[in-house]
């Protein structure tokens, strides 16, 4: 069995709440981002800041892949909930021993 190859991350420079950081996501993540955000109409700019903004103990990428996720796994469209009640943000990593693939 042959396995894709794995894409190394893009860093991309993003202004979020006046200052300048980075953002370390693979390529279908910064392309699912730029769709979310398309569908929202805000840029990811925007989008990145509303995250942030709610990201609570989460590292940014980290919190951006759930983000992403959340929305591609919504039954409504994006742009019709708050980030708040949406993909986790904001909330604590589930519980041992309540999860999938438990040994």
């Amino acid at each position: 069995m042959t396995r894709a190859p794995l894409r190394e991350n893009a860093k991309r420079s993003v202004m979020i709440a006046g200052h300048r950081t980075s953002v370390s996501l693979e390529a279908e993540f910064w392309t699912a981002l730029q769709e979310v955000a398309q569908t929202r109409g805000q840029s990811v700019q925007a989008l990145i800041g509303a995250i942030d903004s709610e990201r609570g103990t989460r590292n940014l990428s980290s919190a951006i892949r759930v983000f992403v996720l959340g929305a591609f796994r919504d039954e409504r469209a994006p742009s019709e909930r708050p980030l708040a009640d949406r993909a986790g943000i904001g909330q604590g990593v589930q519980e041992a021993g309540g999860g999938m693939g438990e040994a």
